[in-house]
């Protein structure tokens, strides 16, 4: 069995308040949940996070469908990248006008973690995997005790 990439691995370092580096987790989560190899969906974060500077929801919704598609290409992200940037848009476009962009927005709307963890769920392309992917990371930060 292949090494978990952690967001350590990819240079993110989580803290409590900072919701790039949350959305930068979020963003490599969605990526890693897909069935696909690690490295590539890595290569295909870094391109979109680290190159282009996609490091927020409002900065990822200002590229085109198509523009997002090139850019997970360019990553080697080609199996799945047509239907990941309709889903990922998508996505990124709840999360910015229903709580503002913020992953602390969404867990004060949540009742508890299950709730918050139902609600990323119901995200486009966001199923349990990513869920668990994203939450091994940000989990505590977010649901401190």
């Amino acid at each position: 069995m292949s090494k978990t990439t952690s967001a350590a691995d990819l240079g993110l370092t989580l803290t409590a308040d900072d919701e790039q580096a949350f959305f930068g987790w979020f963003l490599a989560s969605y990526l890693f949940g897909k069935r696909i190899s690690q490295s590539i969906a890595a290569q295909a974060w870094s391109v979109l996070y680290r190159k282009y500077g996609r490091d927020t929801p409002r900065k990822l919704l200002n590229l085109s469908w198509q523009q997002l598609v090139n850019y997970l290409g360019e990553g080697h992200y080609r199996r799945y990248d047509e239907s990941t940037a309709t889903r990922l848009l998508d996505a990124c476009h709840w999360l910015q006008e229903e709580h503002g962009g913020s992953f602390a927005r969404l867990r004060d709307a949540s009742a508890d973690r299950t709730d918050f963890e139902r609600r990323l769920q119901t995200l486009k392309g966001v199923g349990p995997k990513t869920c668990e992917i994203f939450m091994r990371e940000v989990g505590h930060l977010l649901f401190p005790g």
